[in-house]
């Protein structure tokens, strides 16, 4: 493999502009598909095989709304004795509904009325649901929210409380593209040019990713002709696009600057670069897309595409590192061992000076620490890491957001005073009989039934469907929606039909957003088991080739577990308990989005994986060249410690930079990763790493003998490369220590 890689980035050094030429005719080409082809974004999550989404198909069928619009409520208070349904109040809230209905783009608009159930019982509160004709919020013309907001101005002159809530009134987020973004790059940049001490060299990795983000943005685009695809799906791509996208490119050019500045050809540093750094970057990479793609077996289409998504971007930056990016190396030269700026300069030639003087580096010194204090270690950061998991204990999952509209946080809260906590998480029975009577004899007894149950607020009267072999009936819990007293509801109203169905041969399911929410907390949950154990176990059968080790993919993924741990105890302190809210422009909610830790375990592992794979390697690379395990670990971990930090910094930066991002999605998903990475590399694999190698010992690379001859050799540490291309001027010792890699 490392050969093959040797003989690509040689190739596209020599032959920089067909390279470079190619891939902007791929860009363009993906430019023009995204054009033509590109579809709007979906925003539902449908959810196949759970109960509540296979009864929301059948009342789609059964009780047909006649529109796809999308909706909105405006929710009307009269002042304290009055009502909305006499008086002037009642006369200002019929001009403004009858104002609204006159403005283009509105479908419809219902007027209060204690007859259509949205008037509260004390006549102060009512609401009437606008229906626009356009399907989206972000569709919708800005002419025709300005009128309604006029409107709802107009009836507040009457000494009305108004205010305008639902999804067709949320304002229209960005998921990309913000400061906080921005800051991101820039923080990236700044550690780039400390680790290069040159504005040159860092150019190139930010410059590669940014190429890499493109693609993939593109691609996405391109396929949404095909695939049906949530806006978060691109969010998540741009976003681990530009942190792999990096870091892929840092590890090879920090290898590629180090060898010319010792003296090697261009073109000779480049192919090893590639051959060596690029070898690890090719089978971190493949861990990312493993993790990202076992999605798919969670079965829930939209969480899959994500995945999907998210792995072609990956796979795009794998290709760029071991192609465009000699390409790139190839125009500057030998000019990438130094820089112009003359501060910079001087910083790189203090820095060559250390390392010729035989200084100690930091990151051998900080390794040496690790091994002497190595059983301390492993149990403040066991304990540590355990301490910090403690509030995933009281995770809730669901799929309602907080809003960071004001005006629907009013409308909600009006709503939940007037009709209780539980009018905004209805559940919908729905009876299938066959005829109208026997229809209705069954929607009569499974009422009187759900009336029996506690943290009933009201059960409406059946409503049959225009054939009559289907009834609904809606049921207000006295709970809100995300409340564990309506999670329980829910299962007792299912179990209520327990026997009812046989008795009158008639199907009864419940479906609602809180069901809806809690099917597929269930189902994640169901699916959670096997897709750790997908993911987990092909990641450490891929490093068990990558080491030829037991103990080191098994350390691998017991660290990964423990920073998972950390990271979603964080999620919940901060997302549902609302710790720093002030600071991260968070919102507390109940619940954290039904499928972030699925996602966050799915990308958090693989980016564990790559940092293994980069730091560990350097430690096999020097115990295979016939080191003592101690000094393998200690040699290997000063050599690749510095590029693992700045990698994990910029990974940092790039997440973190999400959390001050529009959308409350984006911002969970940016705290959960930026944590989830924090802890990893910072107390996982920069402290329990090193002192558990040195607990090991030899131990860490032993591989059973049957598994030596039928495991291939992929030389990940390009140590087949390295004897080849050793020069005739290398010491005894040195040739020596190659020889030792094939004993």
């Amino acid at each position: 493999m490392s050969t093959f890689l040797y003989r690509l980035g040689r190739f596209s050094y020599r032959r920089k502009w067909t390279v470079i030429i190619g891939w902007f005719v791929v860009l363009c080409a993906l430019g023009v598909a995204a054009v033509t082809l590109m579809k709007p974004f979906t925003s539902g999550t449908s959810i196949p095989g759970t109960e509540a989404q296979r009864t929301i198909d059948v009342l789609d069928k059964e009780f047909p709304s006649g529109t796809d619009g999308i909706t909105g409520q405006i929710v009307f208070r009269a002042p304290q004795g009055r009502t909305v349904t006499a008086g002037p109040e009642a006369e200002a809230v019929r001009t403004a509904v009858s104002r609204i209905a006159k403005t283009p783009g509105i479908e419809s608009v219902t007027t209060p009325a204690p007859t259509a159930g949205n008037v509260s019982p004390d006549g102060r509160t009512g609401i009437g649901q606008v229906t626009f004709t356009a399907e989206q919020s972000d569709k919708i013309d800005a002419a025709t929210v300005k009128v309604v907001e006029e409107a709802a101005e107009q009836a507040r002159s009457a000494g009305l409380t108004v205010a305008l809530g639902g999804r067709a009134f949320d304002p229209v987020q960005k998921a990309v593209g913000g400061a906080g973004e921005a800051a991101g790059v820039l923080v990236t940049l700044i550690v780039l040019v400390l680790v290069f001490r040159s504005l040159r060299a860092a150019i190139i990795p930010l410059a590669t990713a940014m190429v890499g983000v493109g693609l993939g943005v593109l691609s996405l685009l391109a396929l949404t002709h095909v695939v049906e695809m949530d806006s978060t799906a691109l969010m998540l791509a741009v976003m681990l696009g530009l942190a792999v996208g990096v870091d892929y490119a840092l590890f090879i050019v920090s290898r590629h600057q180090n060898q010319v500045r010792d003296g090697m050809d261009p073109e000779e540093s480049a192919g090893l670069a590639v051959g060596t750094a690029g070898s690890a970057v090719l089978f971190a990479g493949a861990t990312v897309v493993i993790a990202l793609a076992a999605l798919t077996v969670v079965g829930i289409p939209f969480l899959g595409v994500m995945g999907l998504g998210a792995a072609l971007t990956v796979v795009i930056a794998v290709l760029l590192a071991i192609t465009l990016l000699p390409a790139v190396l190839g125009l500057v030269g030998a000019r990438i061992a130094y820089s112009r700026i003359p501060a910079l300069r001087r910083s790189a030639e203090r820095s060559l000076a250390r390392e010729r003087s035989g200084a100690v580096p930091v990151g051998v010194r900080w390794a040496r620490l690790m091994d002497r204090r190595r059983w301390a270690v492993l149990l403040l950061g066991v304990v540590g890491l355990g301490v910090l998991a403690v509030p995933a204990a009281d995770l809730r999952l669901g799929l309602s957001l907080p809003s960071t509209n004001a005006q629907a946080e009013l409308a909600k809260k009006m709503t939940d005073e007037a009709f209780g906590p539980g009018y905004s998480g209805t559940l919908i029975i729905l009876v299938q009989g066959d005829g109208p009577r026997a229809t209705q004899s069954a929607a009569d007894q499974i009422s009187q039934r759900v009336k029996g149950l506690q943290d009933i607020a009201a059960v409406a009267p059946a409503r049959l469907s225009k054939a009559g072999d289907a009834a609904m009936i809606a049921v207000a819990p006295a709970s809100g929606p995300e409340s564990e007293r309506t999670e329980k509801l829910l299962t007792d109203i299912r179990h209520s039909r327990d026997g009812l169905e046989k008795s009158t041969g008639a199907e009864i399911n419940v479906t609602g957003s809180t069901a809806v929410s809690l099917d597929v907390a269930a189902k994640l949950s169901d699916a959670l088991p096997v897709y750790c154990l997908v993911v987990m176990g092909l990641a450490v059968l891929l490093l068990t080739l990558v080491f030829r080790s037991i103990a080191v993919p098994l350390k691998a993924a017991l660290g990964f577990l423990l920073s998972l741990g950390g990271s979603l105890g964080v999620l919940v302190a901060v997302l549902q308990w609302g710790w720093f809210s002030s600071v991260l422009g968070t919102q507390a909610s109940p619940t954290v989005i039904s499928f972030l830790p699925i996602l966050l375990v799915g990308i958090l592992f693989g980016l564990a994986m790559d940092y293994e794979v980069f730091l560990v390697s350097r430690m096999r690379e020097e115990y295979a060249h016939g080191r003592p395990p101690v000094t393998a670990m200690v040699n290997g971990f000063g050599l690749g410690s510095k590029v693992v930090t700045a990698a994990a910094v910029i990974m940092v930066s790039v997440f973190g930079s999400f959390i001050f991002a529009d959308m409350q999605i984006t911002k969970g998903m940016g705290l959960a990763l930026a944590v989830g990475v924090l802890l990893d590399a910072f107390v996982v694999r920069m402290c329990l790493v090193p002192a558990a190698m040195s607990v090991l010992g030899h131990a860490a690379w032993w591989l059973p003998r049957f598994l030596h001859r039928v495991l291939p050799h992929v030389d990940v540490e390009g140590e087949k490369l390295i004897r080849q291309q050793a020069r005739p001027a290398e010491s005894d010792q040195e040739k020596k220590d190659l020889l030792a890699t094939h004993r």
